[in-house]
């Protein structure tokens, strides 16, 4: 290896070499700790440390890194204090998850540290949303993301990887070519010889650097990052290395040939840099040791102070508690005029002033721009707000909901239209396992609203009229809100983009032009978690979501003998039990109408709750009534056999009599 470079000083390179020495260390002793059960699992970088230390010494310390598990020396240069990376091991509560989370599964907004998750392809799209914000907000800065050659081949990357260019983003796309994921060799993951080279298919810059060369890493790294602060674009960066112990340390190496073993140990990072410093004569073997012995001394000081830590204390409260950030809705003076507006023009609207209120906002969609999307909701806003604000995207669901996440990383709320609600199947990865699960694990709002056009009965078929809300009320960490009117659908938007935690936002097409009342003209909040009762009566609650309460409305009206009160539940997560119980209470009698299948909707599960709670006060069995098990068909006859619209009127008729 050429470690000589014009641009360093013997000082530069001692920095380099301590840099690259402490993570080694703190691996050696880890090893040690994993072999007496001290720590649970351990994801060895031994061999790649160059790579981290490199990149992280060649990014400013404001600008944003987002590491994988064998990148300890991000950690370690960024200047974290040892106790807590060891609490964190440890799943002590000084640790950056409280317990919560493993090894590097972990952010911290004080060292611009944005951790991996397991599923590994939503973090690129959140490099990008992170240096979209730095683009938005004028700020020379780039984005360093990490990932393995085997993380290339998820769709998430070539998602992120064409956002960043079609956008010209700032992003630094690492990839560490090690050999292997887990066991499977780089010959059965691509076909291709570099992965640099499929940065040409995006119209991107791409480079392949040594990286087990410390110094290659570092100055190259620097000059990268240095051109992209001048002119921001991606650049898909592929390090050659090798990973020299198992995918995590029980898997062991043995699948690894023994001569590709020993020709990656004669390329080891630290060792042929320290032999190139003692050759240079920039350092002595004394400075060597004391270097080590500092460093070991730092790393036992520090594992004394976690080893007194006590362990976690389970409390049931502060668990819950932590799913979501703590939030209370601001208290607006409610206008009074109202003027009438569809359903469609209620959400228009809502999000116009919105986008008005929050000056940094952004939208994000497919054709929501100069087309204003595909039902004209955003028509008119790129006039308004600018394309900045009002941003086309590429038919990318996964890394659009990950880029909304980074814009939330850099205090920038988003609001993401899924066009239909039956797409976000392609962005679930990131809904259900990144936006739900960062509050929880490490403290980070996702300050996120997922526009979700929904519904049947408007003869789309089986991928355009889902209402799939059931999905989603699943997760603990995301809100669910549903509304049916457009009084309702315009403050409960506004409060949705309040609320900084994520928010799926279905809004029935079936509605869109089919609705219409006065609404409030100026900005109000509609509290998310609370019923709206819109009819009382003695004999049968009603409750109802979305299309279905005007289904439930009109037969009613035809059967005024039927004395019933219609509960809107409007948020289905948050759910509103204490509505709920005080109507089942009052009747005595419960039918509840979901648009959805029957098994394993919502319905469902609000059946099981007023059993648990009400049992006593029921006069009746509870009557659930969905729409039938099936994919939803297009032909209108089959369309209007499915739906529970029809099938309401005689089971509300039958619970009447009973």
């Amino acid at each position: 290896m050429d470690f000589k470079h014009h641009s360093l000083s013997r000082e530069n390179h001692i920095d380099l070499y301590r840099s690259l020495l402490k993570p080694r260390l703190i691996e050696e002793k880890m090893l040690i700790l994993l072999r007496q059960g001290k720590i649970s699992k351990w994801f060895s970088g031994i061999g790649q440390e160059a790579i981290a230390i490199g990149v992280t010494k060649a990014l400013n310390k404001e600008e944003y890194i987002l590491p994988m598990h064998r990148n300890l020396g991000v950690f370690t240069e960024r200047g974290i204090p040892l106790y807590r990376l060891f609490s964190q091991w440890q799943g002590k509560s000084n640790g950056f998850t409280k317990g919560r989370d493993r090894s590097f599964h972990f952010g911290t907004q004080e060292y611009k540290i944005i951790g991996m998750i397991s599923h590994l392809g939503p973090q690129l799209g959140v490099a990008d949303g992170i240096a979209l914000a730095h683009k938005l907000k004028n700020e020379k800065a780039v984005t360093a993301v990490f990932t393995g050659e085997g993380g290339t081949s998820e769709g998430d990357f070539h998602e992120a990887l064409n956002i960043a260019s079609v956008w010209q983003l700032p992003v630094l796309f690492c990839v560490e070519n090690n050999g292997y994921g887990l066991s499977t060799p780089v010959s059965e993951q691509f076909n291709c010889e570099h992965i640099a080279d499929k940065g040409k298919g995006y119209g991107m810059e791409s480079h392949i650097i040594e990286g087990n060369n410390i110094v290659e890493v570092f100055t190259k790294m620097k000059e990268i990052a240095e051109e992209v602060r001048e002119n921001p674009r991606p650049v898909l960066i592929e390090f050659k290395t090798f990973r020299r112990r198992g995918h995590e340390e029980a898997s062991g190496t043995k699948y690894v040939p023994e001569e590709l073993m020993d020709y990656w140990e004669k390329q080891d990072p630290v060792e042929n840099y320290e032999l190139f410093l003692l050759e240079s004569e920039f350092i002595t073997r004394e400075e060597i040791s004391k270097f080590k012995s500092d460093i070991k001394s730092e790393i036992n000081e520090h594992l004394k102070r976690t080893n007194k830590e006590p362990s976690i204390e389970p409390d049931e409260k502060l668990e819950l508690e932590d799913v979501y950030q703590q939030f209370t809705l601001d208290e607006h003076q409610k206008p009074s005029h109202k003027i009438e507006m569809r359903f469609i023009d209620a959400i228009s609207k809502g999000l116009e002033q919105s986008m008005e209120k929050y000056k940094t906002m952004v939208i994000m969609g497919q054709d929501i721009a100069e087309y204003g999307g595909v039902f004209k909701i955003t028509d008119g806003f790129v006039e308004k707000f600018g394309k900045d604000r009002v941003r086309n995207t590429p038919i990318c669901e996964s890394a659009i909901v990950s880029a909304a996440m980074g814009l939330s990383i850099q205090d920038i709320k988003s609001v993401v239209e899924m066009q239909f609600s039956d797409f976000v199947t392609s962005g679930f990865n990131p809904i259900a396992n990144y936006l739900a699960k960062v509050h929880y694990r490490w403290g980070q709002k996702a300050d996120v609203v997922i526009r979700m056009p929904c519904g049947a009965g408007v003869g789309a078929g089986p991928f355009h009229s889902q209402t799939n809300e059931a999905w989603f009320t699943k997760i603990p960490g995301l809100k669910v809100v549903y509304p049916s009117s457009p009084q309702d659908a315009k403050g409960l938007l506004a409060a949705a983009i309040e609320d900084p935690n994520p928010v799926l936002f279905f809004e029935h097409k079936a509605l869109y032009r089919s609705i219409r009342e006065d609404v409030y003209e100026d900005y109000f909040s509609i509290e998310i978690g609370k019923a709206n009762l819109l009819k009382e009566g003695k004999g049968i609650t009603v409750i109802t979501f979305g299309a279905a309460v005007h289904w439930a409305l009109e037969v009613l009206e035809r059967c005024p003998e039927i004395s019933a009160e219609v509960l809107d539940l409007r948020s289905l997560s948050p759910l509103d039990e204490t509505a709920i119980f005080t109507s089942v209470k009052k009747t005595g009698k419960v039918i509840i109408l979901q648009e959805d299948s029957l098994f394993g909707g919502i319905a469902s599960d609000i059946s099981a709750l007023i059993s648990e709670h009400c049992f006593e006060y029921l006069d009746a069995p509870i009557k659930r009534v969905a729409s039938l098990s099936t994919p939803i068909p297009f032909a209108k006859e089959l369309e209007d056999q499915y739906l529970a619209k029809l099938k309401f009127e005689n089971e509300l008729k039958r619970l009447n009599n009973y």
